[in-house]
């Protein structure tokens, strides 16, 4: 079989069987094909069978020295190739291991970049006094975003079937569709009806997307992340230091540091869709890095 063939069927198995995301997707693709260019390149087999660790350590090599990869983004296609290779084995593709004693590079864990509290308000202000043409769709996204930790894919994905205004909730579908129950923040409620009355009755359909782009159809990820950008300048935020991934951070972290007596990581982590307490745990690191400013902040010496 070749590696192609075998790509082609993992990520077949990825999409119908495990329900992965669309970008999960193209990700897993786009790290399958920079092994499969490199095999080309070098005039390797492109035979499943014969793809070895050794093949594999020399196209991690290449990645490092050649193009700079960082070991994160290493980390990343190690695991995306681990994930194939135990696929293959367990359909029988192969019989040998291709991964057998690869190791994952480990990589500093840095602490996730968010808002501070100002500057959200700063954001918000700008919102609010915001006259623009989609100035109140934009209020909305920027409000959302920082208030419920929502993913910028589940964002765009919204339709109006998932909003309930008796309860004021949203029902958000994350990673491999699963569902969560956000509850809005009150700062939302009117404002959201109020963008509600102020579209035309068919893009009110229970099934249509809540927010649309200037042409009408369904805003997509690259769209939102070119707004959000454009209002962080004029809110005057540097748009460089912040990323749409950095608002769920945000609302992360404030959530933790400004009503930490009412949250636990347990709650914070089924707010956020993390299968793992892991991947919710760096927000307590977070704070953590808070307490360590504070203390070191204490002038106890002349």
């Amino acid at each position: 079989m070749l590696l192609s063939q075998a790509m082609d069927e993992f990520l077949l198995y990825l999409q119908i069987e495990r329900n992965y995301s669309q970008n999960t997707l193209d990700s897993y693709e786009y790290d399958l094909q920079t092994l499969h260019d490199f095999l080309v390149r070098h005039k390797r087999s492109l035979e499943l069978e014969d793809l070895i660790p050794s093949t594999i350590r020399r196209y991690i090599q290449e990645m490092v020295l050649k193009y700079k990869l960082k070991p994160r983004t290493m980390a990343r296609k190690i695991s995306c190739l681990k994930s194939l290779s135990q696929y293959c084995l367990k359909e029988r593709f192969i019989s040998v291991d291709f991964m057998a004693g690869i190791e994952t590079p480990k990589h500093d864990s840095k602490l996730p970049v968010y808002m501070s509290l100002s500057e959200v308000q700063k954001l918000f202000r700008f919102l609010e006094q915001n006259q623009g043409r989609f100035a109140l769709r934009n209020h909305l996204m920027f409000k959302l975003l920082p208030s419920t930790g929502m993913r910028r894919q589940e964002l765009v994905d919204l339709t109006w079937q998932q909003v309930n205004f008796d309860n004021m909730t949203l029902k958000v579908f994350g990673k491999g569709k699963k569902e969560r129950l956000l509850p809005l923040h009150p700062m939302v409620h009117e404002l959201f009806k109020e963008y509600h009355d102020s579209l035309l009755s068919y893009q009110i359909h229970p099934e249509e997307p809540i927010f649309r782009n200037k042409n009408g159809v369904q805003l997509n990820a690259r769209g939102l992340h070119k707004i959000f950008k454009e209002t962080l300048l004029k809110a005057g935020l540097p748009p460089k230091r912040f990323s749409l991934h950095h608002m769920r951070h945000t609302f992360a972290t404030l959530l933790l540091q400004e009503n930490k007596e009412n949250v636990d990581i347990r709650t914070l982590q089924e707010l956020l869709g993390h299968e793992s307490m892991a991947t919710t745990s760096v927000y307590t690191h977070v704070d953590f890095e808070q307490k360590r400013k504070a203390i070191h902040s204490f002038k106890l010496e002349e």
